[in-house]
C-alpha cells in the first residue's frame, strides 16, 4: 500500500474508535492493528523517499537541460546576430565600393565622350580645312585650265585674222 493510504486507514480506525467516558475524548483502539499500520507506512517511507529524491532528481536534471538548452539558443542567437550584422556591414561596405565604382565609371565615360567629342571634332575641322584648300586648288587649276584655253582661243583667233 501506499503511505497516503494507510494514514488514511489510520485516520479512519481513529475516527471509528470508542470514546471512553471521563477520559477527556481518549478513545480505545487496536493498537497492534494500528503499530502495523504504522510499520507499513515506515517500511514504505524509504520507498516513497526514494522516489521523492528520484522525481526530485530528474526535476533538477530536466531543468539543468533547459537551462543548457536555453543558454545553447541565446548562444547560437547571438552568434546568428553578430554573423547577420557583420553580414550587414560587409553588404553596406559593398554597396559603398559599388557606388564608388559606378560614380568613377560615369566620370571617367564623360571623360572619355568629351575627349572623343573633341577628337572627332577635330578631324572634322583638319577634314574641312583639308577640303577647303583643295577646292580651292581645284578652283585655281579650272581657273588656270579655262584661262588657258581662252588663251589658245584667242591666239588661234589672232592666227587665224592673221591668215586670212
Amino acid at each position: 500500500m501506499r503511505v497516503e493510504d494507510l494514514i488514511n486507514e489510520l485516520e479512519d480506525m481513529l475516527n471509528d474508535a470508542k470514546v471512553l467516558p471521563l477520559t477527556g475524548g481518549k478513545a480505545v483502539i487496536d493498537t497492534e492493528t494500528a503499530l502495523d499500520i504504522l510499520d507499513e507506512i515506515q517500511d514504505s517511507l524509504p520507498s516513497e523517499i526514494r522516489q521523492a529524491k528520484a522525481v526530485v532528481a530528474d526535476r533538477n536534471q530536466i531543468i539543468a537541460e533547459a537551462k543548457k538548452e536555453a543558454e545553447d539558443i541565446v548562444r547560437k542567437g547571438e552568434e546568428k546576430r553578430k554573423e547577420l550584422v557583420e553580414e550587414s556591414e560587409v553588404v553596406k561596405q559593398a554597396e559603398a565600393h559599388a557606388e564608388e565604382i559606378l560614380k568613377n565609371a560615369k566620370h571617367k565615360s564623360a571623360e572619355i565622350k568629351r575627349a572623343t567629342n573633341d577628337y572627332v571634332e577635330g578631324l572634322f575641322k583638319n577634314t574641312d580645312e583639308t577640303l577647303t584648300v583643295m577646292l580651292d586648288e581645284i578652283r585655281k587649276n579650272r581657273q588656270s585650265l579655262h584661262n588657258s584655253k581662252t588663251a589658245k582661243q584667242a591666239r588661234a583667233a589672232t592666227d587665224g585674222n592673221e591668215n586670212d
